[in-house]
């Protein structure tokens, strides 16, 4: 569309390809991370659950004028975007994206696992949980061995055991009953044609499958993944899954009970339980799951209105809890005010970077909100879950009274008010592999949803060309401390903490919708989510390039800093504040969508998708 919008004002990116890592390299870095130590500190985390595979420099900001999608591949978002052409509503644009993501990034997300999604009506906030429950058989020492120390990682992934009650359809039906506009199987035509008529493997699927050393072990993914030698399948080669297709056709004509009744859920239940390393997942709890529509968390920040998830998410608390601390620590100090602290220009890869400050503050309150999350959230419908003390604003305020000049090091869980029982601390690493999509239709309705397998490829499982989840590995692998219970602990019928954000932005004066965002990327999408929301509010960014903006936090450990994108002047003046900083790589998939003026004063839309990996923003 003609005119640029004048909400946001774009930097000017350096064009810059950062080189892959060699499989070789990325293939040690897995593994390195598979080992759960027996008794881990708080400050133990786990890498990235999805490998690095580059930094592009080819992307810009998309500007449209009725509608627009935004998906981490961009046969997902032309999917998404098609979905909008024919009149379809945000939520028919992020089934379609589901189904193509199941085939072209089985890695991420997929009709086998689970999605939280957030979505506005033009009237009101709704969240709906599709996330994966415990099967009524599993129990809170599922991951311990017989010594009663907790399994090494890939020991509890692999196999049946990790497989928790598939729940994402179940949420996309309940989200299109009260909102879709299109067809129920209409929304799976391009998913379908593009089974059967094949996709092209991506660079970074490829990079992906050569990097796992568990497809081999796995028949069904091998045949699928690999040549007869063993070796990937080339990049670029077309990879065709009719029995994904069929799989398709059934759940479009049948609804969500094709998956969950009959034949295929058969196939499941065989997989899941006669594999060598078997899990109790029964036809009894696919027949019994439900996907249950959630109050949403909204909270004010500044002059906006932020809304998020709920539990079994972290997420929604802890973004929530990031803003609002940031927002008391200003309120006491305008020395600590972000707006100001802008970021600014460098010579690394992404051309910008946060300002040193702007890191430490955000970094320490992040701290303190991590802490929090190991202690008290998991599934409220289990646990008493103190949502409301966690983020009261005068909590909040007592928690950054903890933020200084220096670095606070290890922060301890704080006493908000409402706490009925006494947790111990979850020390179990999290690892949970995500995909995000974002839309917007042209009544203005939003959606943003994070849909999950947990880790790269799931429990590896295939049924019928797509792979179930190994999502109950986002339980605590340890059930109690000292006597005392961990309240995300293995429970029949519980969901698993989650990190995920799914992130809907208002302005508070007119209650106007304003921007979707969210992001895959483990424990650290609370991270992404808090540094692309604080670019787009604080520091007026467009959405790529608070997308693009350097990854940087903390989880309550080190002070961490995207691998490659940060000086030396910021490493130096975070060390001397008293940071113990480590440079990774943060394989976040941001994407958003922001509601901004044209030229001419009139409504727009301005989309942006993550450089670290293969995402488009398409509208018109």
């Amino acid at each position: 569309m003609d005119g640029v919008p004048r909400v946001f004002s774009a930097f000017h990116l350096s064009r810059y390809r950062l080189s892959a890592f060699s499989l070789i390299a990325t293939a040690l870095t897995l593994a390195a991370c598979n080992t759960l130590p027996s008794s881990p500190p708080v400050s133990t985390l786990p890498v990235a659950p999805e490998i690095a595979s580059g930094y592009r420099t080819d992307l810009q900001t998309r500007y449209a004028s009725k509608h627009m999608a935004a998906a981490a591949n961009p046969l997902a978002a032309e999917a998404g975007r098609k979905m909008l052409r024919e009149g379809g509503s945000a939520i028919d644009a992020a089934i379609a994206m589901q189904a193509v993501l199941t085939l072209v990034e089985p890695q991420s997300s997929g009709i086998g696992g689970g999605a939280l999604i957030v979505l506005w009506d033009g009237k009101a906030v709704r969240t709906y949980d599709g996330r994966e429950t415990a099967p009524a058989g599993a129990t809170e020492k599922l991951f311990l061995q017989a010594d009663g120390k907790p399994m090494p990682f890939t020991q509890a992934q692999i196999g049946g055991r990790s497989v928790g009650t598939p729940g994402v359809l179940r949420a996309l039906e309940l989200a299109h009953q009260k909102h879709g506009r299109l067809p129920w199987a209409k929304l799976f035509e391009p998913a379908i044609e593009l089974a059967e008529q094949g996709f092209t493997i991506s660079p970074r699927l490829h990079q992906l499958v050569a990097a796992d050393a568990f497809i081999q072990r796995s028949p069904d993914m091998a045949a699928y993944f690999l040549n007869a030698d063993g070796s990937p399948k080339a990049i670029g080669t077309a990879l065709k899954n009719p029995a994904l297709a069929a799989v398709f056709k059934r759940i479009a004509k049948e609804g969500p009970d094709a998956l969950y009744k009959g034949p295929i859920a058969n196939e499941i239940i065989a997989k899941v339980q006669g594999h060598a390393n078997p899990g109790s997942l029964s036809l009894s709890d696919l027949q019994g799951y439900k996907a249950k529509e959630r109050a949403p968390l909204c909270t004010d920040y500044k002059r906006w209105q932020v809304c998020g998830m709920p539990p079994p998410s972290s997420g929604g608390i802890a973004v929530a809890q990031i803003l609002g601390t940031l927002q008391a620590l200003e309120s006491r100090d305008p020395r600590f005010a972000l707006a100001p602290l802008k970021p600014l220009k460098t010579s690394k890869p992404a051309g910008i970077e946060p300002a040193p400050e702007a890191v430490h503050l955000i970094a320490e309150a992040e701290r303190l909100a991590y802490a929090d999350r190991a202690q008290y959230v998991a599934d409220a419908d289990f646990v008493p879950v103190p949502v409301k003390g966690l983020i009261d604003p005068t909590y909040l305020t007592r928690r950054a009274a903890l933020i200084g000049d220096r670095s606070m090091g290890l922060a301890k869980p704080g006493t908000p008010p409402g706490i009925r029982v006494a947790y111990a601390p979850d020390r179990s690493p999290l690892r949970i592999s995500t995909s995000q999509v974002v839309a917007v239709d042209d009544s203005g309705g939003a959606v943003s949803m994070t849909t999950t397998v947990e880790a790269a490829f799931g429990s590896h499982l295939m049924v019928q060309g797509f792979l179930l989840n190994n999502q109950m590995t986002d339980f605590s692998f340890i059930p109690e401390e000292n006597g005392q219970k961990v309240a995300n602990r293995v429970e029949p019928g519980k969901r698993p903490r989650s990190s995920m954000a799914p992130t809907l932005i208002f302005d508070r004066q007119n209650g106007e919708f304003l921007a979707t965002v969210g992001s895959p990327g483990g424990s650290q999408i609370i991270e992404y989510v808090a540094k692309s929301t604080i670019g787009l509010l604080d520091w007026n960014l467009d959405p790529q390039a608070a997308i693009s903006l350097p990854n940087f936090g903390s989880r309550n450990g080190p002070t961490e800093l995207e691998r490659e994108q940060f000086s030396e002047q910021l490493i130096q003046a975070l060390k001397d504040k008293g940071h113990n900083v480590n440079e990774i790589d943060m394989t976040s998939g941001t994407q958003a969508i922001v509601r901004v003026r044209d030229a001419q004063g009139k409504a727009a839309l301005a989309g942006g998708a993550d450089p670290r990996r293969e995402g488009e923003a398409l509208g018109d």
